[in-house]
């Protein structure tokens, strides 16, 4: 039992003087990072550029302009800088000159030093010495928005109208030399198979090159439509021939030709006869055609691929 005691005592004197010589560490190292800190060091660091009061009726085009600084300070301020991106305000009302259609900033260390750095910062050069901004007039222009899509339904399934995005246009706001050549701006390829349910799809708008200098009042439109299962119909519409010359006797035959078509279950039973109508215009006939030639001119708007199935017309001439 004393033997226990012992050991355990012994272990205990041991596992202090291991934890005593860490703390010791520990503190060197923080005293070592301090006078690391402490002293000043020489570097060159990017600056990008944040610029405010641009008058509101123009736009800057270079946004990508940085300024190369070179400072002489103390470590701590060169953590700040590397684990924030530094950045140089240029205030528009103030800092720039305006020259044709430019506006030109080259303001000197000393005034950097007195309105950008605390004094514990000394600008030793600054790279380059002049930032040339071009600008040019806001322009505001409302484009539609086209779909570019590949869309396939299930067999028997199809729309009544045409598919529709919303919104259909979208306001683009940027400089007039870029703005004013978009016509139209159309969607990120967009590709559905066997649809046979209503769609409602989020369709990404493909933005142009130079979008940075661009604003949008959307990135995106939503891609709709009511899908509806279709039958296909087939009616007797009656041939009615047009442009006959005064004193011609005309016969012709048949006097009905099957016209087919597809329209949704639910519209089948209101197709009628008379909203198709099928014609001949005898003044399209040539010298030597001995056949008149059926044009469906009307069909209603809510059947789709409505056709013929018979393409001549036989007639003859009397007295």
């Amino acid at each position: 039992m004393i033997k226990k005691i012992k050991s355990e005592i012994s272990k205990s004197i041991k596992n202090k003087r291991i934890n005593v010589f860490l703390l010791f560490l520990l503190f060197s190292f923080i005293i070592l990072i301090f006078s690391k800190l402490s002293k000043d060091y020489t570097n060159t660091i990017s600056f990008r550029i944040d610029k405010v009061n641009v008058p509101q009726e123009q736009v800057i085009l270079n946004d990508s302009a940085t300024l190369d600084i070179t400072l002489k300070t103390h470590g701590f301020k060169w953590l700040n800088y590397y684990f924030k991106k530094p950045k140089v305000t240029i205030d528009f009302s103030k800092d720039v000159t305006k020259k044709d259609s430019k506006y030109i900033y080259n303001k000197s260390k000393a005034y950097l030093n007195n309105t950008q750095f605390d004094k514990q910062v000394e600008i030793l050069s600054i790279s380059p010495d002049t930032l040339i901004f071009r600008y040019d007039v806001n322009m505001v222009k409302k484009v539609p928005v086209k779909l570019n899509g590949n869309i396939k339904f299930s067999a028997g399934y199809s729309t009544n109208n045409p598919i529709l995005l919303e919104p259909d246009s979208i306001t683009v706001i940027g400089p007039h030399v870029l703005v004013s050549k978009i016509e139209y701006l159309e969607t990120k390829e967009i590709v559905l198979n066997d649809i046979r349910t209503n769609l409602n799809e989020k369709a990404p708008i493909q933005l142009p090159d130079n979008s940075s200098d661009l604003k949008f009042s959307n990135t995106s439109v939503n891609l709709k439509a009511t899908v509806e299962k279709f039958t296909e119909g087939t009616l007797k519409i009656p041939v009615k021939v047009i442009n006959i010359p005064e004193g011609v006797n005309l016969k012709y035959f048949p006097k009905e030709v099957n016209v087919s078509y597809y329209v949704s279950l639910n519209n089948f039973n209101t197709i009628k006869i008379n909203d198709f109508n099928v014609v001949c215009d005898y003044a399209k006939i040539t010298s030597n055609q001995s056949v008149l030639v059926p044009e469906l001119v009307s069909y209603p708007s809510i059947v789709k691929n409505a056709k013929i199935n018979q393409h001549q017309i036989e007639f003859i001439i009397t007295k």
